[in-house]
């Protein structure tokens, strides 16, 4: 009988939705050269882009090769490794970046122009006519050349719903592989995703990208919303690094869509790699992995409270939605603190194979408790003091058990 994970889910899935059925988009060489940290040379370039590769991610999308002559040397030198993951770039929408890009050697270029107001007033300075030329002028060239081409919108949700629903029908027109979502600066909701993903749906034929900031902490959640509404492919990077406070974390995307689909994502993913690709990425921004990291941080399967531990021991999945082992993690019952349960230090003992009774084992608990009132004990600390109470259990005070806590 199949586990009920979430018996609020519903039943039946939309008939639009791509939660099993998505790519990802991996930006941590493009997006994630936009963090503050960030300079990747070309070896860490290749070190990354082998390391994602091989998890499996199905696009690395590299910095355009107009940014710069590095960045185009190096966009030719991922081309030229040979990885199974598609290579994109990503690119404003104008002829020259185009011609550029098709030059190095990728699968294919996102194309990209801003459409709110804000952006059309104080960056480009132009309307949506010129918006529309352009695009149609840059998207046309680009599959003369037979490559794959996304055009997206900047600033969607800032932008007039008439104007991106005309500029991605006609891109749509004329071919592109993927029409773009972008939330540019971190503002929607996933209630806004939905609508706005479900409308895109019933406009355009071609895939719909997403790309989300999380500026306001919903990058996870709108992403997971636009997929049930019918997106197909997720921007990510690791860590979530990117300009500002980032965007979509390629950890916490797995996380969120693991619940949804076990056995679609390890299918899909080499979980068990995510440990090491964010290590290799936070080491070369010079950033610590948080300690409230999705799977990874070292918090993610601890757990502390006695009632917790007790259960946990007993079955993992009573406060586990996520099994560590499918990512090659390991979980922590925490002993060493006030709020321990004689159930947690019981497990402790059997392992380090000491010989008491339950009665010895709440009494050694009670010593703990009171030790870690004062301050909070190490594992090593508890595991001296469990050895220490064994070997005196063998000589019990007047009351059976050994004091090893002086106490007022």
């Amino acid at each position: 009988m199949t586990e009920q994970r979430n018996p609020y889910a519903s039943a039946v899935s939309d008939y639009l939705s791509r939660v099993d059925n998505f790519a990802i988009i991996e930006s941590t060489l493009r997006e994630g050269e936009q963090f503050a940290n960030a300079f990747f040379d070309t070896a860490k370039k290749i070190e990354i882009a082998k390391a994602l590769d091989e998890f499996g991610v199905e696009y690395l999308e590299l910095t355009s090769p107009a940014a710069s002559e590095q960045s185009r040397d190096d966009c030719k030198a991922i081309c030229q490794l040979g990885l199974k993951a598609k290579i994109l770039t990503h690119v404003r929408c104008h002829m020259d970046d185009a011609r550029l890009a098709v030059d190095t050697g990728v699968d294919g270029l996102d194309v990209v122009i801003g459409t709110s107001s804000f952006l059309r007033k104080f960056s480009h300075g132009k309307d949506m006519d010129y918006i529309t030329q352009q695009a149609t002028e840059v998207v046309n060239y680009i599959k003369s050349t037979g490559l794959e081409v996304r055009f997206s919108s900047e600033d969607s949700f800032r932008s007039d719903l008439v104007d991106l629903l005309n500029i991605y029908r006609t891109v749509d027109k004329l071919g592109v592989n993927r029409v773009g979502i972008a939330d540019t600066v971190g503002c929607a909701n996933p209630r806004q995703v939905y609508e706005l993903v479900r409308t895109l749906r019933g406009v355009v034929s071609c895939d719909i990208e997403c790309h989300f900031h999380n500026d306001t902490g919903c990058a996870i959640a709108n992403a997971y919303a636009a997929l049930e509404a019918g997106a197909t492919h997720i921007d990510t990077s690791v860590l979530g690094i990117g300009e500002r406070n980032g965007i979509t974390p390629l950890g916490g995307l797995c996380a969120r869509m693991y619940v949804v689909g076990r056995e679609y994502i390890m299918g899909k993913y080499k979980l068990e790699m995510l440990r090491d690709i964010e290590n290799l990425v936070a080491e070369a921004v010079d950033i610590q992995v948080p300690f409230n990291n999705y799977i990874t941080g070292y918090c993610a399967f601890t757990h502390k409270a006695g009632i917790h531990a007790k259960a946990i021991l007993n079955n993992p999945s009573t406060y586990e939605i996520l099994k560590p082992e499918d990512f090659g993690m390991t979980r922590y019952v925490s002993i060493g603190h006030r709020l321990t349960g004689w159930n947690a230090v019981k497990n402790r003992v059997q392992q380090l194979g000491l010989e008491l009774s339950d009665e010895q084992v709440k009494h050694v608990t009670a010593q703990i408790k009171l030790l870690a009132d004062i301050r909070p004990q190490s594992l090593e600390n508890v595991d001296t003091l469990l050895r220490t109470f064994h070997e005196k259990a063998k000589h019990p005070n007047s009351d059976g058990f050994p004091q090893l806590v002086e106490t007022q």
